[in-house]
């Protein structure tokens, strides 16, 4: 004969199933876009306003102008669950899955659920244009 199980054992086993899996799925994620290759395009100097940026979500990256001729590029994916980030302005970028928002000029987070930087990305000038390292 099979085992028999109360409807209570089976109740509480399907209850901390469901449990373990919101835990699970309310946890960090640290799923990041891949840096692009060398010599990848990343839109020129004069397209990214001074405290804003431009999201290139074919090569994953923003690009920022934290302060005047300085740029920076980061991933655009967030690192709370992996989300693609949606804005860039007011020196923030900005996540709107769960609201995070990270520094445009270091990455850091600012404001959560991220707990993680995005990770930044090597880049170039050269005259008016940005490219990978």
């Amino acid at each position: 004969m099979g085992n028999t199980y109360s409807r209570r054992a089976v109740i509480v086993g399907a209850g901390a199933v469901v449990a373990g899996t919101t835990v699970a799925a309310c946890g960090e994620v640290a799923r990041t876009a891949e840096p692009p290759p060398s010599g990848t395009p990343l839109g020129s100097k004069s397209a990214i306003p001074v405290g804003g940026g431009q999201i290139l979500a074919e090569s994953g990256v923003v690009v920022c102008q934290p302060q005047e001729g300085v740029f920076k590029a980061f991933s655009s994916v967030c690192t709370h669950r992996g989300c693609a980030v949606t804005s860039v302005g007011n020196g923030q970028i900005t996540c709107d899955c769960h609201h995070s928002t990270f520094s445009m000029t270091d990455g850091s987070v600012t404001a959560g659920p991220a707990k993680q930087p995005l990770p930044e990305f090597r880049l170039k000038v050269d005259g008016d244009d940005i490219q990978a390292v």
